[in-house]
């Protein structure tokens, strides 16, 4: 039962560029030249001093993209976009205000911003408003490998989506329906440019494949799936994969069994375990604390996890889901401990959330970076057997996380462990505890660790939870 996507293929070292370098005419794929970006962004800055602003932002962006869905071998969907906007922020002294538009007409530029100025001249003052500190802005970046356009027509597109499909249906002779099977591609491009001086942007993709197919045994049914993402089309699972993992997923749900309640260890699969680390991010971030909206306040410098726990940021990464040379306020990322030993090395901080702390900005404005929990040597099978006995959880269901008191209450399904091996399916369960606790209660993390997204963590284990069954 190898959930593992990690290939062992390494990248590259980035390779550092100057800011304006590599500007990219228009080839067709966009539905403006990358020169247009630049010029509207200018524009906005300079319509924005003009109109009396103290200080400006603003991001112009573009993508385009195709998504086709098959179901039962037959075309369901086929949808396109080819989108462009413009955000602009204004600054009159302490006082913000913000708009945004489709339309990259120069009328438009000057009545966007018109607004975003008269916004803030109505809005009250707030210390903590303005641009970033000019010292921490980025003036050079890493070439991070982020785009790879895909070249997939869409009969190609159709011809993914039905392998997907029909390798999952072959599975499985319980497997009698199926939700479909979706192939996406998708290119965006940005330019982020403010009053500081700073003007800065590039493209990037993100494709992917998915499954999901419904099984049916004793007229109880299960549904499962699978997918793969990747910002190059060669770094994708094929469909045959994507599916016959989706098959024998659902496959291996079928006559799940509800539990008693009780308190055993549960082991979070890989995909699953990136939503702790998810909930940890949160409490972290800086609009948490300074609303005091957490239940890790204060939290730096402080053991919060088990001590063989270290998370680090690294927004580097080539090809990276969460990877970005700068912020959204255009401060230069970095790499950096989270949590060295169990112990909160820093927060999650953006311009605006710094100041209101008292604090430095640590890039990251818009959200975190790639995430990368450090792993143990066991594997997923490995960790089963070092459980031994417990929940093994492949899905979690609802919400039920509070963040100012960190209890945590959600619905879950998977699997039963019974010396150290799967015995059965399990569901209709809940699991409970509290994120202080679970965080400290840390066994192991599993070395399946899953990249498709920003969190790369393998499968983590803790030392028990409440189950609450029937």
């Amino acid at each position: 039962m190898t959930m593992s996507l990690n290939d062992g293929r390494t990248q590259p070292a980035p390779q550092f560029a100057s800011p304006r370098a590599g500007a990219i005419p228009a080839d067709g794929r966009f539905p403006v030249a990358t020169a247009e970006l630049e010029r509207v962004s200018a524009a906005i800055l300079a319509a924005a001093k003009a109109g009396g602003a103290s200080a400006a932002e603003t991001e112009v962006s573009q993508a385009v993209g195709q998504s086709v869905t098959v179901r039962r071998g037959e075309v369901e969907t086929i949808n396109y976009n080819r989108d462009k906007g413009i955000g602009v922020t204004v600054f009159v002294g302490k006082r913000r205000g913000n708009a945004s538009t489709a339309d990259f007409s120069d009328e438009s530029i000057r009545a966007t911003v018109d607004k975003a100025l008269a916004i803030a001249r109505f809005t009250a003052e707030d210390d903590a408003a303005g641009l970033a500190d000019p010292a921490r802005i980025a003036t050079a970046w890493p070439d991070l490998d982020l785009y790879h356009p895909w070249d997939l027509p869409v009969e190609r597109a159709i011809e993914l989506g039905r392998e997907a499909e029909a390798a999952a249906l072959r599975v499985d002779r319980r497997i009698t329906n199926t939700e479909g099977a979706t192939v996406a591609r998708g290119e965006s491009e940005f330019v982020y440019a403010n009053s500081l001086g700073f003007s800065g942007g590039y493209r990037s993709s993100r494709h992917h494949i998915d499954c999901s197919v419904i099984g049916e045994d004793h007229d109880a049914m299960q549904r499962d799936y699978w997918y793969t993402a990747a910002r190059a089309p060669e770094d994708l699972l094929g469909p045959e994969t994507v599916g016959r993992i989706a098959g024998e997923r659902t496959a291996r749900r079928l006559n799940a069994r509800q539990l008693p309640t009780l308190e055993c260890a549960v082991l979070f699969e890989a995909p699953e375990a990136a939503d702790l680390i998810g909930c940890f991010v949160q409490a972290v971030s800086g609009g948490s604390l300074y609303r005091k909206s957490s239940f890790l306040p204060d939290s730096l410098g402080k053991e919060i996890f088990a001590r063989h726990i270290d998370l680090r940021e690294e927004p580097h990464l080539p090809r990276g889901r969460g990877s970005a040379p700068f912020d959204s306020d255009g401060v230069a990322t970095a790499p950096r401990d989270v949590v060295k030993a169990g112990v909160v090395q820093g927060y999650f901080l953006g311009s605006y959330s710094a100041r209101k702390l008292g604090l430095a900005s640590t890039g990251n404005a818009g959200g975190s970076h790639n995430l990368v929990l450090k792993s143990g040597p066991d594997d997923l099978a490995a960790l089963m057997r070092r459980m031994g006995r417990g929940l093994f959880v492949t899905e979690q269901l609802g919400q039920g996380i509070n963040p100012v008191t960190g209890d945590f209450s959600r619905g879950a399904a998977g699997y039963w462990i019974e010396n150290g091996e799967i015995a059965y399916p399990v569901e209709e369960i809940t699991i409970a505890g509290n994120l202080r606790d679970m965080f400290r209660d840390i066994v192991a993390v599993g070395s399946d660790v899953d990249t498709r997204g920003s969190r790369h963590t393998g499968s983590i284990l803790l030392g028990h939870m409440t189950v609450a069954g029937h």
